[in-house]
């Protein structure tokens, strides 16, 4: 299918045509400079001039017509045919044009005859045909270059957006479950009329304006995240007793690091999820964070209990890794394992990232 060019395409093609052919005049006329001089001069120019007219026409067809409308549609045969077609009544135009309109302003010589122009065949191919196809030679390269440029450009950007669109998408799947969990929480605490209630949603209004504000950027600070993370920690803890939860946390800030927003806390609420809120017993959550000028390192650890598959215990952590894989292309290492009853993940990331 053709597309329609843009109008900065078509800007650019408008430019590129103007330099391209100036050039190549400039260029032939410079060359017959130091070759002829006076009258032999300004002959061979005009005769140069004329050709460089039908280079121009011959060139524009070629690529515009032949190549878009045959050879990039797979029609080579048609494309060949209609090639060698064009090739010969274009020579031909160029010689009718010479003889018939130039050379009478300036040279008084007999006309070759019509039937002539037609039928040397050898006369054509020296002297017309193929300096049109060495400028459209040129030229064709040339635009073939800039249509692969211009392409690549577009499939960049393409891929570009839709990968952001993908990491919208991805986050929009975070936060609404993450938040349905919290609900649950206050909602809990309002029936069994908690003095915390108001505690809770203050930490919630605190982790919403995280998500909405801070959360659609592409970095926030380690110890932003870590704010958070106190804030959804002592919210969860809320539902427990001391003999269900335990906590270890083992902070070691050592860099102002940066890392994509939202990263440690689904980490975290994935192992609340997957932990505690499916289990009856004692679960044990560390954390261990470590940044320094070379990484950052977030590990996390929780119990489970034995009858847990390892696809409950895996959802949304595919979805992190097509984060990392976003923001950090293979610039990360992304480790899971479970062992004893024992979910681990490992992340470890670069320190700073554009």
């Amino acid at each position: 299918m053709m597309k329609t060019p843009s109008q900065s395409q078509l800007r650019q093609t408008i430019y590129f045509q103007l330099f391209f052919w100036t050039a190549l005049l400039l260029f032939g006329t410079a060359k017959m400079y130091g070759e002829y001089n006076g009258m032999i001069f300004k002959d061979v120019f005009l005769y140069n001039f004329c050709h460089w007219i039908f280079q121009i026409i011959g060139a524009n067809f070629i690529y515009f017509i032949l190549i878009r409308y045959f050879f990039d549609r797979k029609r080579y045969i048609e494309f060949s045919l209609y090639l060698m077609i064009s090739l010969y009544l274009t020579s031909v135009m160029n010689r009718f044009f010479i003889v018939y309109i130039a050379e009478p302003l300036f040279i008084n010589k007999l006309k070759d005859s019509v039937f002539d122009i037609l039928t040397d065949i050898p006369y054509l191919l020296i002297h017309y045909t193929f300096t049109i196809i060495s400028g459209a030679f040129i030229f064709i390269s040339i635009m073939f270059f800039i249509r692969y440029k211009d392409e690549k450009e577009r499939t960049i950007k393409l891929q570009k957006e839709k990968t952001e669109l993908e990491l919208q998408s991805l986050k929009s799947q975070l936060n609404p479950h993450f938040l349905f969990n919290t609900l649950n929480n206050i909602y809990s605490l309002s029936i069994s009329h908690s003095d915390k209630t108001s505690q809770s949603i203050s930490q919630l209004s605190d982790i919403l304006d995280y998500i909405l504000h801070k959360g659609q950027k592409k970095w926030v600070t380690v110890s932003d995240e870590l704010s958070i993370l106190d804030d959804y920690i002592a919210l969860e803890s809320l539902r427990y007793h001391d003999e269900r939860l335990k906590i270890q946390k083992h902070i070691r800030l050592n860099s102002p690091n940066t890392i994509p927003p939202l990263l440690y806390l689904t980490l975290v609420e994935n192992a609340f999820k997957h932990g505690v809120g499916k289990s009856s017993e004692t679960t044990e959550i560390k954390i261990d964070i470590e940044t320094n000028d070379l990484h950052s390192v977030f590990k996390i650890e929780n119990t489970f209990s034995s009858h847990q598959t390892a696809d409950e215990k895996g959802i949304g952590l595919q979805n992190i890794k097509r984060q990392l894989q976003y923001h950090y292309q293979k610039n990360f290492t992304f480790s899971i394992s479970q062992e004893n009853n024992i979910f681990k993940v490992e992340i470890t990331t670069p320190s700073h990232d554009d």
